[in-house]
């Protein structure tokens, strides 16, 4: 717990030795879950796990699935999961993402960002900070149907559950990552409300928590699952 600080998260893994291991790494907790069950690829926890995926951040609802057509065939191409945080995901657009899922075609999850109006897009600025990414926005003139790789965040893992979705080892840069908090901090001092110095405290936490990974070893597989 010491390592993480008050609001850092916990998980736990599969380790490959027999000894029991402790990583700290950057990375954040929001609570919200995958938007559908039908992306779960872990049943035996009713959880998604993306290893090395793609994050596509976007200030948006999205339902139509024409617009997100070339960025999923890029990462269709390169090979890796990507799990895509908006506003909403909806109809058509979370119906073929769910049948491409299911196919084997591209691997995707989909969650909607935290909080809510100008706190959503602050959010999903954070998490942009953590992942390397940029935020997808039309009011800063960035349409979906252009985006590309170079656009998406990365992180080393994210597991997603109902209810929340957690971003492991996200490759944002340190310095932009501090640059942030330090930016939220200032916001803090400066809020006249208890509410949103409150608010704005959870996002330096989370920005700044970091999650602890335990690896638990064990001597044989059937034990490790146990």
């Amino acid at each position: 717990w010491k390592k993480v600080g008050k609001e850092g998260v916990i998980t736990v893994e599969e380790g490959s030795g027999l000894q029991d291991e402790l990583d700290v790494v950057e990375g954040m907790q929001f609570d919200r879950g995958y938007l559908s069950p039908y992306f779960i690829n872990k049943p035996e926890t009713g959880s998604i796990e993306l290893e090395s995926p793609f994050i596509l951040l976007a200030d948006k609802k999205i339902s139509n699935i024409r617009e997100m057509l070339p960025v999923l065939e890029a990462v269709a191409k390169a090979g890796k999961p990507l799990l895509i945080i908006a506003e909403d995901v909806e109809g058509e657009a979370l119906a073929t993402l769910v049948v491409n899922t299911m196919r084997g075609i591209v691997k995707v999850a989909a969650v909607k960002a935290p909080g809510f109006g100008d706190r959503r897009k602050a959010m999903l600025q954070d998490i942009a900070t953590l992942t390397g990414g940029t935020v997808i926005s039309e009011e800063i003139g960035l349409e979906l149907e252009k985006t590309t790789l170079e656009d998406l965040g990365q992180a080393k893992r994210i597991v997603i559950n109902k209810d929340t979705t957690i971003i492991i080892d996200g490759v944002g840069d340190e310095a932009a990552i501090q640059a942030r908090v330090a930016q939220i901090r200032a916001q803090i001092e400066e809020a006249t409300s208890d509410y949103d110095k409150e608010k704005l405290q959870e996002r330096v936490a989370k920005l700044a928590g970091g999650v602890a990974v335990i690896k638990v070893g064990a001597a044989t597989e059937v034990e490790m699952k146990e």
